[in-house]
């Protein structure tokens, strides 16, 4: 059986549905915090069973007869995030997982300016350790360009910080590649980079989005700390903005600049480029 947690999250939820699309229901489980969220999966078939990142007793139950586990990063920003993914990878191992899998991010390190890569890297660092086969999904960015992109739509510039070459994928692609992984016939051992063939700049989005809304879109680079106070005096909290910085700084460091075809291979195609991905949101 295949379990997979946060399924009634955006990610992980897709990665459910392709992977109906794949293999029976009753080999499907899910371990999520709230069942009655789920309904629509247990009504198809998949196993739904409670279970929490701060509950290791309600994880191994909801973890119980799993061949393989795919864990999703938490994305609870008042816990402590390796502690919570060291407890999950521990309850999977303890209800005897045969292989454990892992969102994580592309361009995972300790030495990095931007603090979720190493969460990461500590989170595969256990994964290491835990005596089971494992597979880290790399992950390129993905989620609303908006908090790449400012407020183009009123200025007419993308105007943020110096940024560097990075992949952002499309999470449906995200997710059908997990499934792909999840289903192989030869097991994926330790990280697997999943980004775009050639990675990206502000400088693309503003050209895609030039394209897009017929309108010219210029890409200014602002100051670091002047756009730290430009995003402060219009309401953003520092922690926030600072926490921002720290990706342009990351991507312009050369963290994400690294491109692989594994996600390309994983699909069958190329993955959906920037501008595919903008094509969806209302931009005119």
């Amino acid at each position: 059986m295949i379990i997979v947690t946060g399924a009634t999250g955006t990610l992980n939820g897709a990665t459910v549905e392709h992977l109906l699309k794949r293999i029976p229901p009753h080999r499907i489980g899910v371990s999520v915090r709230d069942p009655a969220r789920a309904t629509h999966l247990a009504d198809r078939g998949v196993r739904v069973r409670q279970g929490s990142y701060d509950d290791p007793t309600a994880l191994r139950h909801s973890f119980a007869d799993a061949d393989q586990v795919l864990l999703v990063s938490s994305s609870d920003l008042t816990a402590d995030v390796v502690a919570q993914h060291r407890r999950a990878i521990d309850a999977a191992v303890d209800a005897g997982a045969q292989r454990i899998l892992y969102t994580s991010a592309h361009g995972a390190a300790f030495d990095t300016p931007y603090p979720p890569l190493a969460i990461h890297a500590a989170t595969e660092q256990h994964l290491s350790e835990s005596g089971v086969a494992w597979t880290s999904l790399r992950n390129g960015f993905y989620g609303d360009p908006a908090q790449l992109l400012g407020a183009w739509q009123d200025t007419g510039v993308i105007a943020m910080p110096a940024d560097g070459p990075f992949s952002w994928i499309d999470r449906s692609d995200a997710a059908e590649a997990a499934a792909a992984v999840i289903t192989a016939d030869d097991p994926h051992e330790g990280p697997i980079e999943l980004t775009l063939p050639e990675p990206v700049t502000l400088a693309d989005f503003a050209a895609s989005v030039s394209e897009l809304s017929g309108r010219h879109i210029d890409r200014v680079v602002v100051d670091d700390e002047t756009w730290v106070a430009e995003a402060t005096s219009s309401g953003m909290p520092e922690t926030v903005a600072r926490f921002t910085l720290s990706m342009f700084q990351a991507t312009r460091s050369g963290y994400f600049s690294g491109s692989e075809p594994t996600l390309t291979r994983l699909l069958g195609r190329r993955p959906r480029s920037i501008t595919d991905q903008l094509k969806d949101l209302d931009i005119t």
